[in-house]
């Protein structure tokens, strides 16, 4: 099972959607300058997670998310 997230870095106002199956893990992964389109920006900070998925549907998800108007949907509905 698969978990859909948005992280934001504290740096720079960059938000990154991915998709793991230990969010907490992948969240310290990214922190740790392990991603490659990331590392520039930590740190980062969990702001959404939804899921659990299984893989398909949380690629879809995530593709869903990555799309800029979706991405914006998402996190204004955060504020």
């Amino acid at each position: 099972m698969y978990f859909v997230y948005i992280i934001k870095s504290n740096s720079e106002d960059i938000h990154y959607v991915g998709m793991a199956k230990d969010v907490q893990r992948r969240l310290a992964e990214h922190n740790a300058g392990k991603s490659r389109y990331t590392k520039a920006y930590v740190p980062f900070e969990l702001i959404y997670c939804e899921g659990p998925f299984e893989t398909k549907m949380a690629r879809e998800r995530e593709k869903y998310l990555k799309k800029t108007e979706n991405k914006r949907k998402v996190l204004q509905s955060l504020k």
